[in-house]
């Protein structure tokens, strides 16, 4: 059995792969905010599964990332080089609103009187300026203790080139107070710009204790209930780290749920065929939408969590408050809003009846006549109506002086409008023409917007996986052990010193076996993927190039720089012919996992063995509600058509198929409807 589980806003999502029957099971159940490991136990008891037969346990959560946001995180001190006590709080001059006059910089995670100095400083090539002061630390330890921090973020001038000083400051916290939990910044991140490599280790110090203590407990509930096999979590970079090398590194995890869903998507635009996808996971409390470009996604080097920027590899999504909990509001304009505020798990919608009161994305869809009150989540949870009717009622129609119904489809169509426009960012802002991709739309939430989000932007395909409201945690099944190491080493490219390129190779090589050696792999399951960070002389931001090997020969330099232009251009729309230099080497290890197989479904019997009947919906700008029919997920086969309007239900997830679009049931249960109703 492998069994992965994905930890929601709003629900906690369970998938079970039984390989020996190949065979997939879904479960849901409410997420515990106040205690995320409760709603896992009960998710995976759920599914009935014996804890001794569990293989692999894949996981991914963002509560790290909720701790940054609701800034719960653990009480930090920085300890930085003596002159550099204020780099952190300073950052960088850019703004991130370029024109409004009323910004205010966020509040930082560390306040400046939890930062201190120690008197040492190494060179940018790792030699000795200032030796460490083992005194000046100790004095700097004690009153880090005597203040009850929780959690220390180290972070040395230079200290990418030689960490020698941080790992002796690491030592002298050990003994001064061995309670605090300690971030060196050079385990994370060997590479320069002193903001961002702080940065990176401030995040990672500010989730540590949650994490680490959220971690323990989950992987000691599981042991005492028989589970013996491999605990996983996902990286926001794409791939897995134990559970081990997660409580260490936590920064890794920020976006560990997302990352589900993309490599899900990845896996599933290699398994289908369609090498060019756009992901579309509204669950819900938010949206997440990301690039599958040639069975690939895209992993950025450095990214921001918030406003912070964090020095490790995380796949390019992005992010918006628009799920299924999502609440409307009237601003002070008198306009009609959708989120980012969300009803969460506690107390959720209106029409949960577990006392909300604002009206939501769920609500709406419940007065629109999306979804069946009798049938959510299987017929487990019934929807109340009236509470819904009440909520927008009260909150939206009679202050804007709508219809209840015009209220309710005004606040879908709010909602569709803010997801297509995160994704215009992500494709037409990045050179992409959406009517090149296929739109994969999952989450609990997906199936509602993705036919009318798909026309509106252009998108000839929209495609609704097996499970969609377990899809991010399919994803997760489908993960390989990954590490990621960097050295920075900035050099033309005209008089490369190739021993020196190769001797960083050869050491970041041997720093990724021996990580897989720990987790347990063997040179058979080991796979090294080295590349080169690049750019023209003279700009700022760099592009990765792969490497074909692990050393570099003077060969070589004529295809590293077509493969730059090109990459380059693919990025950015042009090249020159400006001198080349390198900037950071880096390289992915991976330890390989065997990668289930997704079963194939029966062929169909026709659409029509699965209707079961009727119901008007209200959509935006229709004027007379719609008939639409009601199909069950469940009885449908590969092969099976459908005509819109339709709606097709299945227990934890709901499609819609508009009028003039057909959808047809794929090979592995995939619903593909394609907009206006001519194959693409």
């Amino acid at each position: 059995m492998r069994i992965a589980v994905d930890v929601g806003g709003t629900f906690t999502d369970v998938i079970v792969l039984d390989e020996s029957r190949s065979e997939l099971r879904l479960e849901k159940a409410a997420t515990t905010p106040k205690d995320p490991s409760q709603g896992v136990l009960l998710g995976l008891r759920k599914t009935g599964v014996d804890f001794a037969s569990i293989s692999h346990f894949v996981h991914g959560t963002t509560l790290g990332l909720n701790a940054i946001i609701t800034r719960t995180g653990a009480r930090v001190a920085i300890v930085t080089t003596k002159g550099f006590r204020d780099v952190f709080e300073l950052g960088r001059t850019a703004r991130d609103a370029m024109y409004d006059f009323t910004y205010r910089k966020p509040e930082p995670l560390v306040s400046r009187r939890f930062a201190f100095e120690v008197t040492e400083r190494m060179t940018f090539d790792g030699q000795v300026h200032t030796p460490f002061d083992e005194e000046e630390a100790r004095r700097v330890a004690e009153r880090i203790r005597s203040l009850g921090v929780e959690s220390v973020a180290v972070s040395f001038l230079h200290s990418y080139a030689n960490p020698a000083h941080e790992e002796a400051m690491a030592r002298v916290l050990a003994e001064v107070c061995p309670e605090v939990s300690v971030t060196l910044s050079h385990r994370l991140s060997r590479e320069y710009r002193e903001y961002e490599r702080t940065s990176t280790a401030v995040v990672d110090a500010y989730i540590k204790p949650i994490v680490q203590r959220y971690l323990h407990k989950l992987d000691g509930e599981l042991r005492r209930e028989g589970f013996r096999g491999q605990f996983l979590m996902t990286r926001s970079g794409g791939g897995a780290m134990t559970v081990a090398s997660a409580a260490e590194q936590p920064v890794h995890l920020v976006n560990s749920g997302p990352a589900g869903g993309a490599i899900g998507a990845a896996y599933f635009s290699r398994l289908t065929g369609r090498p060019n996808i756009i992901t579309l996971d509204m669950g819900g409390t938010s949206l997440d939408t990301c690039l599958v470009v040639g069975g690939d996604v895209r992993v950025n080097s450095e990214s921001k969590v918030e406003h912070w920027p964090v020095q490790v590899p995380m796949i390019d999504i992005r992010t918006l408050g628009a799920g299924g909990g999502s609440i409307a509001w009237i601003d002070p304009g008198g306009h009609l809003q959708m989120g980012p505020a969300s009803a969460g798990a506690d107390p959720g919608p209106a029409c949960y009846g577990k006392g909300g009161s604002q009206p939501t994305f769920t609500d709406a869809a419940l007065v629109c006549g999306y979804l069946d009150p009798a049938n959510f989540l299987g017929g487990e949870m019934a929807l109340d109506a009236r509470l819904a009717e009440d909520a927008i009622r009260r909150v939206v129609a009679e202050p804007l002086g709508l219809s209840l119904t015009d209220a309710a489809s005004a606040m879908i169509r709010i909602s569709e409008a803010k997801i297509e426009g995160a994704i215009r960012e992500i494709s037409v802002e990045q050179g992409h023409h959406p009517r090149d991709f296929a739109l994969l739309a999952f989450g609990g939430a997906g199936g509602f917007v993705a036919a009318a989000v798909a026309r509106e932007i252009g998108i000839p395909v929209a495609i609704v996986p097996p499970g969609p409201a377990n899809f991010s945690a399919l994803g997760m099944l489908m993960v390989d052990v990954v590490h990621d190491f960097a050295q920075t080493y900035v050099t033309g490219l005209d008089d490369l010193d190739l021993r020196a390129v190769n001797e960083i190779l050869a050491t970041l090589a041997e720093r990724g076996r021996a990580a897989l050696r720990a987790d347990g792999f063997d040179a058979a399951h080991t796979v090294l993927e080295p590349s080169v960070e690049m750019r023209y002389q003279g700009q700022e931001h760099t592009v990765r190039v792969p490497l074909a090997r692990l050393a570099i020969e003077t060969a070589d330099k004529s295809s590293i720089v077509q493969a730059f232009n090109a990459a380059h251009e693919a990025q950015y729309g042009h090249h020159v012919d400006d001198p080349v230099e390198i900037v950071t080497l880096r390289l992915r290890a991976i330890g390989t996992v065997t990668h289930p197989s997704l079963p194939r479904v029966a062929p169909g019997r026709g659409a029509d063995s699965a209707r079961k009947g009727e119901r008007d919906v209200h959509r935006f700008g229709a004027g007379e509600p719609i008939r639409y029919a009601v199909f069950d997920r469940t009885r449908l086969g590969a092969g099976d058509r459908i005509e819109g309007p339709a709606i097709v239900e299945e227990p934890s997830s709901t499609t819609l198929v508009h009028a003039g679009d057909r959808a047809e049931v794929g090979e592995f249960g995939e619903i593909v409807i394609t907009i206006g109703g001519e194959p693409a």
